[in-house]
């Protein structure tokens, strides 16, 4: 019998895990990157063995693909995967392939914001007493866990993009943090399939299941209403009386499933911020949800470290701190980030600007922003969205100069703040990139 042969496109993390995963499980694989692939994983492919090309898509082998897996960085719009699709290769995500060689337990873990500190708190609850991985957009890839670990739970943080390429995917239990707009430019611009996307996360669910969301979101709460959900539903709220999820009484969480109900005080809980409190609140309904001792979840929230990059303290320089929240990506969290704010602030911000609407901030500009730092290529957008609104905005491509140009502005008790809205691939690798060159240029100074 002929190999069925597994196509990947993108050879990073989620594309060499799933040749592993592939290889391991008997398809015939061919890795091809357009870009250059790092040398970690070129290492990994030729000592396994596996068939793999660089800085070029060889046509005639794609399309011999039985099934394709694509990296979810690379757009649908792009020709080779439209033309995949019109063949009726199915084109799937990293998730999608590696789900049908594990019986773990999935939490599944997606949203605008707040994601990637609420999949590391859950896994940070749960390893304390259960057998746990964590992977999705996150750490190392699901694929290669499978592979190599075969843990009896997962805790996986995902992306709209790998939902996007899921067709069977069912996780035990679903949590949607929070939908804004974001990515618009990969949704023809039309915020409607950017939701539908990010509720791929439950559409095999069933009654068994779990949907754990946010009840004061309203974008989320309208498509609950308005679509047919089998998930058992467990919304969280700071504002509302839950009967059946978790909300907030006075300086208490309040989680109850089925009539069981456990009270977590909030007063020591490591991470500060409303925002903060939901992805709390999210992961203690999984634990509870999981069997996880009360005195368990309560200690783990307390000792809870937070995600670097994410309204992360640096230094603290003549009275000024230094804040690195290079991970917030888009408007929203942004918005988490100025509100969280108590003294007034330099604000430095800019990059690739994914359609992004910068009206929700003004409130904080007036009140807390005494000065901003545009750090892009193209910086006009919001030289005319909040050019008008204060009396310092200048422009740099340069983080160390950036950092000079905040160290000179701040004086004595205000804050200097990273927190870009906007994607960095303009000037920089990625976010994490960006994030480090900020503590190390503030190391600098």
């Amino acid at each position: 019998m002929k190999k069925q042969k597994l196509v990947i496109l993108g050879g990073g993390e989620s594309g060499v895990g799933t040749a592993l995963l592939g290889k391991a499980n008997g398809y015939a694989v061919f890795v091809s990157d357009k870009g250059k692939i790092k040398e970690k994983y070129k290492q990994v492919l030729i000592h396994n063995a596996i068939e793999w090309e660089e800085e070029q898509h060889t046509e005639d082998k794609i399309f011999e693909a039985d099934i394709v897996m694509k990296s979810p960085g690379i757009p649908e719009k792009v020709a080779i995967v439209k033309a995949l699709i019109d063949k009726g290769v199915p084109v799937i995500s990293e998730i999608e392939f590696a789900c049908q060689f594990t019986d773990a337990t999935i939490v599944a873990i997606t949203g605008s914001n707040g994601k990637t500190t609420t999949s590391m708190l859950t896994h940070h609850v749960l390893k304390q007493e259960i057998d746990v991985g964590l992977a999705g957009n996150i750490g190392d890839s699901f694929a290669k866990q499978v592979l190599e670990h075969n843990y009896k739970n997962y805790v996986l943080e995902i992306s709209s993009f790998q939902l996007d390429g899921c067709i069977n995917f069912k996780p035990n239990i679903a949590v949607i943090t929070n939908i804004v707009p974001d990515h618009l430019d990969r949704y023809d611009y039309k915020f409607d399939n950017y939701i539908a996307s990010k509720f791929k996360i439950t559409q095999n669910q069933t009654k068994e299941d779990y949907l754990i969301y946010d009840a004061d979101d309203e974008v989320i709460l309208q498509y609950i209403n308005n679509n047919n959900i089998q998930a058992t539903l467990l919304p969280f709220s700071l504002t509302k009386t839950i009967e059946n999820g978790a909300y907030l009484d006075q300086d208490n969480i309040i989680i109850t499933i089925d009539n069981n109900q456990i009270i977590m005080p909030t007063k020591n809980i490591a991470l500060e911020g409303k925002h903060n409190t939901k992805n709390a609140m999210a992961a203690s309904t999984v634990a509870h949800l999981l069997q996880i001792r009360k005195q368990t979840i309560r200690e783990s929230l307390e000792n809870f470290q937070g995600v670097e990059h994410r309204l992360e303290n640096v230094l603290k320089i003549n009275k000024v701190q230094y804040i690195n929240d290079s991970k917030a990506t888009n408007v929203n969290a942004t918005y988490f980030a100025l509100d969280s704010m108590e003294s007034p602030t330099v604000w430095i911000v800019g990059g690739v600007d994914k359609g992004n609407n910068y009206q929700e901030l003004y409130p904080f500009i007036n009140e807390k922003v005494k000065a901003i730092i545009c750090l892009g290529v193209d910086n006009e957008k919001l030289l005319a969205s909040f050019g008008k609104m204060v009396d310092v905005i200048v422009e740099t491509q340069f983080m160390s100069e950036a950092v000079k140009i905040a160290y000179k502005l701040a004086e004595a008790g205000d804050s200097v703040l990273l927190s870009p809205a906007c994607a960095s691939f303009d000037l920089f690798e990625n976010y994490e990139d960006r994030g480090r060159q900020f503590k190390e240029a503030v190391r600098n100074l």
